[in-house]
C-alpha cells in the first residue's frame, strides 16, 4: 500500500533502522528471550546511531527534529521484525514525551544526555498492584520532609524494563495538594535507581516477551530532592491523561505493523504452501480469510496514518487515539490467530515469526489501558 505521509528523510532513516534492527536485533533476540533481558548493549548502540531520540535537543545529544514521524518509523520497524522488545517506544516516546514537556532545563541537562546515548534507559511507574487501568486509584505516596525534600513510600507493578531502567517516572499521590473535592492530587517524580529505599522485584514471568523485563518496584522512604518532581506539584494526573494518547497511539502503530508484516509472510507462505495438489491459497475458504484480512488492515492503515498525522499536528483526539489503540491491537491479535491457523504446525514454532508474534501481540490489549477502558473513553465521548 503506497503511504503518502513520509519524505525521503524519513525512508532514509527507515533503511538505517531496519539495517539496525537486521545487524543488533534480530541475531540477539533469541539469547535475550532465554535470559529474560536485553542486553544494555542494544541500547547504546540505538543511542550512537540516534535512533533513541530523534526529538530531542541537539545539545543533549537528540537529534534536533521535531518530526513526531521519526518515532513511527522507529516502531514499525522494530514491529516488524517480529518483536516488541526492547521498548524502543516507550523510552523515546512515552517518558520521553515527558520530559519534553515537563522538564526544566536543569533537569534537561541533567537527564537527556544519558537518556539519548542509551545509557539511562527510561520508563514510567503508573500501575499498582490495585490500580491498573483505574489510574486514579493509585496509592503510592509522596510526602514532603522538614528539610524540603520528600519520601516515596508504595509499590508500583508491571513496570517495563524495571531491571534495566536508569530513569523512572513515578506517579505519586502528593496529600499536601489537594484537588477541588478535597481529595490528594497527584505528583510526578523521576527516581535515578539504585537507591536507598528502593526494592526491584523478581521479573514477572510472562508468556510472552520474556526479554521485555517487567518487574515490581517497591519504595520504603525513597528520599526524592525537590529537583526530581517533574512539572507542577499537584497536576500528576493531568499530565497522565495528556501523554496516555500519545502512548495508545504508540501501541496502535506497533500493532498495525506487527501485524501487517505477518500477514505478508503468510500471503507468501499459502503461495508456496501446497495441498492437494494445488496452493493452500487457492482453496477458496482460505482465499476469503486473506481476503478479510487485507481489507481489515488496509482499512486501519488509512486511519492509522491519517491519527499519525494528527498527532504530530497537536490534532488528535483523546477518544480517536482510543479508537486507534482498540482497533488496532485487537485486530492484530485476529489477523496474527488466523495466520498461525494457516500455517498449520510450522505456525505453533516459536522460531516462526507468527508463532512469536502470537504469543507477543496478546498483551497490546491491555496495557496502555484495556480494550474494555479504551470503549469507555470512546463512550464517554458520545453525545448521549
Amino acid at each position: 500500500m503506497r503511504r503518502d505521509i513520509f519524505g525521503p528523510d524519513h525512508e532514509a532513516f527507515r533503511r538505517t533502522v531496519r539495517e539496525f534492527v537486521a545487524r543488533e536485533i534480530t541475531p540477539h533476540l533469541a539469547a535475550w528471550e532465554e535470559a529474560g533481558v536485553v542486553d544494555r548493549s542494544a541500547w547504546l548502540a540505538a543511542g550512537r546511531q540516534g535512533l533513541l531520540a530523534p526529538d530531542m535537543d541537539a545539545e543533549h545529544g537528540g537529534g534536533g527534529v521535531d518530526d513526531y514521524l521519526y518515532h513511527v518509523v522507529r516502531t514499525e520497524e522494530l514491529a516488524r521484525a517480529g518483536t516488541l522488545s526492547p521498548a524502543f517506544n516507550l523510552h523515546s516516546e512515552v517518558a520521553g514525551g515527558y520530559f519534553a514537556q515537563l522538564a526544566t532545563d536543569a533537569q534537561k541537562a541533567r537527564w537527556l544526555p544519558g537518556f539519548c546515548s542509551g545509557e539511562l534507559i527510561a520508563t514510567v511507574a503508573i500501575s499498582e498492584p490495585e490500580a491498573g487501568s483505574d489510574v486514579a486509584a493509585i496509592r503510592t505516596t509522596l510526602t514532603e520532609a522538614a528539610d524540603g525534600s520528600f519520601r516515596l513510600s508504595g509499590r508500583k507493578s508491571f513496570v517495563t524494563h524495571g531491571l534495566l531502567a536508569g530513569l523512572v517516572i513515578v506517579a505519586a499521590l502528593d496529600p499536601a495538594v489537594r484537588k477541588p473535592d478535597g481529595r490528594p492530587a497527584a505528583t510526578l517524580v523521576v527516581l535515578r535507581p539504585p537507591a536507598p529505599g528502593l526494592a526491584v522485584g523478581r521479573p514477572m514471568d510472562k508468556i510472552g516477551i520474556h526479554s521485555l523485563d517487567t518487574v515490581e518496584l517497591s519504595f520504603d522512604g525513597v528520599r526524592v530532592e525537590a529537583s526530581d518532581i517533574l512539572g507542577r506539584r499537584g497536576l500528576g494526573f493531568l499530565y497522565l491523561m495528556q501523554n496516555l494518547p500519545r502512548e495508545r497511539l504508540s501501541i496502535a502503530v506497533t500493532s498495525l505493523a506487527l501485524a501487517e508484516r505477518v500477514f505478508e509472510e503468510t500471503l507468501r507462505y499459502c503461495g508456496d504452501r501446497e495441498a492437494f495438489g494445488r496452493p493452500i491459497g487457492q482453496f477458496q475458504h482460505n482465499r476469503f480469510q486473506l481476503a478479510e484480512m487485507a481489507t481489515a488492515l488496509r482499512v486501519a492503515r488509512a486511519f492509522t496514518d491519517r491519527c499519525v498525522l494528527e498527532h504530530g499536528r497537536g490534532e488528535l483526539e483523546v477518544d480517536e487515539a482510543s479508537m486507534a489503540k482498540w482497533w488496532n491491537s485487537e485486530l492484530c491479535n485476529d489477523v496474527i490467530g488466523r495466520c498461525l491457523q494457516l500455517h498449520g504446525g510450522y505456525g505453533f514454532s516459536s522460531e516462526s515469526l507468527v508463532g512469536r508474534a502470537y504469543t507477543q501481540a496478546r498483551v497490546q490489549t491491555i496495557y496502555g489501558g484495556t480494550t474494555e477502558i479504551m470503549k469507555e473513553i470512546i463512550g464517554q465521548s458520545l453525545p448521549l
